[in-house]
């Protein structure tokens, strides 16, 4: 792999690649901080005359999916098909920006890789700045060419969408009251909206309104990440994302991989999309699970969710602090991420502890609501988590039956819950 330096330009058939390639980036946040990526398609003033093709968090693909990004962790791929993109876009751009405090002086060893190089940053390459413009690939002479960019930017993604020319979707205003209809207007281009919010503590809470009609968003997406603690042990890595659906009449399911993965269009309406068994420091691992947008009407009342990972004993002790899992759930271009910061756990720092709550959602067939734990279980047990309602809330508590991965015919886990009046419905 062929070491690139900033400023550093090459056509892309230099670079090993043809029009359509992926580029990857790695960005390494202090802890605590977290970052967006984005890749704006620009014009030749370098504006963003088309806001759909911005493709960030809440637009991950743009037109004819000529830019599509996908995220695991700090990694994040854009798949590019070139001659797909409107000869009026002269330059894609790819930028960086952190969310929340700090700066890109806090920022660990990251990169860019393209084709057969590979572009490398650090915080000691910046200040202040909120942002960074990373790279840039833009046309010349009929061919596509890369730029090794590298370069600050004060403000965060907020500014850069500014600074492209970009136009930000605002807030939706109060309701006043109905006056007699104008005709209808021509619809405006959709606007860009960076609405994404992240919840760090236990108590709080965010609610995301459940669209009706036919262009509802037919899934809520919820994807638990961690990453590999660096440790040198690759045999600790790996966690398993599990999800207790609790009822309306108060029966519990649980839904798991491989065991058992559930479905999306049938019972329980909660679907496993697989299980990832590693973690590494180029590859944080990702396990993705999908819920039926309309779950809530077809059990026949509100359901609450609780996401939950688990550290089994014959994966090799770890402690959930060292992986830092995080909750992120989409739902149309609304994102909520569940980012409890289990460094502050006693409890989260002892290996013997093996299940860790990251957050819950009770979904009441009109809104869904969010929220962060940081529960774990007891040092030794196997527990699951189990939820009961509270009035219009739910209580969590760590008293679940056991539930064994490699355990095909129950015994073990039969053996271990004995005497736990708590089991799961089929």
């Amino acid at each position: 792999m062929a070491e690139i330096v900033r400023g550093h330009r090459s056509k892309l058939s230099d670079l090993g690649c043809s029009s359509t390639l992926s580029t990857e980036l790695m960005l390494a946040p202090a802890a605590g901080s977290s970052i967006d990526v984005a890749c704006f398609g620009v014009d030749a003033d370098g504006k963003l005359s088309d806001d759909r093709y911005m493709v960030f968090f809440n637009q991950t693909a743009s037109p004819g999916n000529a830019i599509v990004l996908s995220t695991a962790g700090q990694k994040s791929t854009f798949a590019l098909r070139l001659d797909d993109l409107p000869l009026t876009i002269e330059r894609l751009v790819f930028a960086a920006s952190l969310d929340g405090a700090g700066s890109m002086r806090g920022l660990g060893a990251s990169s860019m890789t393209i084709g057969n190089a590979v572009f490398r940053f650090a915080g000691h390459d910046f200040d202040t700045e909120k942002a960074v413009i990373v790279a840039e690939l833009y046309r010349r002479d009929g061919q596509w060419r890369f730029c090794a960019v590298g370069q600050g930017f004060a403000g965060g993604l907020s500014a850069l969408l500014a600074h492209f020319g970009g136009t930000e979707a605002a807030p939706a205003a109060a309701s006043a009251p109905a006056a007699a209809a104008p005709p209808a207007p021509v619809p405006a281009p959709a606007k860009v909206s960076l609405s994404k919010i992240t919840l760090t503590k236990a108590g709080e809470r965010h609610t995301v309104s459940l669209v009706k009609g036919a262009a509802a968003p037919r899934k809520i997406t919820v994807r638990a990440t961690w990453q590999d603690n660096g440790d040198g042990d690759d045999d600790n890595d790996d966690l398993d994302l599990r999800v207790g659906i609790l009822l309306a009449d108060g029966r519990m399911k649980l839904v798991t991989a491989p065991a058992a993965p559930g479905a999306l269009d049938r019972t329980p309406y909660v679907l496993h999309c697989g299980d990832v068994t590693v973690a590494s420091a180029k590859m944080p691992a990702t396990e993705t699970v999908e819920v039926n947008a309309g779950i809530a009407g077809l059990v026949g009342g509100r359901v609450a969710l609780v996401f939950s990972v688990y550290s089994a004993l014959g994966n090799g002790a770890v402690s959930v602090a060292s992986l830092r899992p995080v909750m992120r759930m989409e739902y149309g271009d609304q994102v909520v991420e569940c980012a409890y910061d289990f460094t502050r756990s006693a409890a989260a720092k002892d290996d013997s502890v093996y299940t860790y709550v990251i957050g819950t959602a009770i979904i009441d067939g009109d809104t869904i609501t969010l929220a962060p734990s940081g529960l774990t279980s007891e040092p030794g047990s196997e527990d699951t988590p189990w939820m009961r309602w509270n009035g219009a809330d739910v209580r969590v508590s760590l008293d679940g039956p056991a539930v064994f991965k490699d355990d095909d015919d129950g015994d073990e886990a039969r053996e271990y819950n004995e005497g736990n009046p708590n089991r799961y419905s089929q």
